[in-house]
């Protein structure tokens, strides 16, 4: 086949427009701020957890898989035996079977490890990164109560969670923002998603990518980022609210961070 040169140079002109509307479409995506040097929470080594889960409920699904990624000393990774069959759309997500699990400890005995880890950092004073913290941590303290684990000390419990910290940044502008979405935005690596290892990192790559990126949310102090995720996390539960209450969703609970407000409400007589 034989392509005359003018066809060529229509061909030309083509592959370089393309290449400028590629460039065009990536130099318009969205980036976050860049570096500085200020000081801030993200200076101070942080800790990271995360669970792979039979489902999406954490009062009543059960953990599988626990990644513990230390602050200091060597990070703690661990499977659990829920003692219930595994749902295949979990195990589609995650790659965690009834075979895997087998011959895995009993809930009881990683549930523990992970509270005593929990309450470890407690007694330090060491931040937590958890992604979506009021499903995991609400899962632990659901687990614990369920296999007779004695609780960490929450109210004492220092959490950063990146997944509510965007949300009181960009407010919803930027669509999606799932852990895979928000460590690409921060240029993150996160190679093998919904291996608690691989994503507890991530979310600590992104605490820290934020802090450093954001002088006015690094600027608090662990305490008072608490107060600031409180209200984040409250005000972006009444956006959703706003919504499902146009199409008869049901409603969230504000003040459900970091854990669900059903397993802190006090009794009443």
């Amino acid at each position: 086949m034989r392509i005359n040169k003018y066809a060529a140079v229509g061909i030309a002109a083509g592959v370089a427009a393309l290449v400028v509307v590629k460039q065009l479409i990536a130099d318009a995506k969205p980036k976050p701020p860049p570096r500085g040097d200020h000081d801030g929470w993200h200076q101070i080594a942080l800790a990271s957890l995360d669970f792979e889960t039979t489902g999406i409920d954490p009062l009543n699904d059960r953990v599988l898989s626990y990644a513990l990624i230390a602050d200091r000393g060597p990070d703690i990774n661990g499977l659990i035996n829920p003692g219930i069959p595994i749902p295949a759309s979990s195990a589609e997500v995650h790659g965690i079977t009834d075979v895997l699990l087998a011959d895995a400890p009993a809930p009881a005995v990683g549930i523990a490890i992970v509270a005593e880890w929990v309450q470890s950092l407690i007694d330090r004073g060491i931040g937590l990164v958890v992604f979506n913290a009021a499903y995991d941590l609400s899962m632990l303290h659901a687990e614990a109560t369920r296999w007779g684990v004695k609780q960490p000390d929450w109210d004492r419990l220092l959490v950063v969670d990146p997944y509510v910290i965007d949300w009181g940044i960009q407010r919803g502008t930027l669509g999606s923002r799932k852990l895979t979405d928000v460590a690409a935005y921060y240029s993150v690596s996160l190679d093998n998603a919904h291996d608690a290892a691989a994503d507890a990192r991530a979310a600590r790559g992104v605490a820290y990518e934020i802090g450093f990126r954001h002088p006015h949310v690094a600027a608090s102090s662990l305490q008072e980022l608490m107060q600031r995720q409180r209200s984040w996390y409250a005000d972006r539960v009444e956006d959703w609210n706003s919504y499902a209450r146009t199409v008869g969703r049901s409603l969230d609970d504000p003040h459900g961070w970091p854990l669900a407000s059903v397993l802190t409400s006090k009794p009443t007589d």
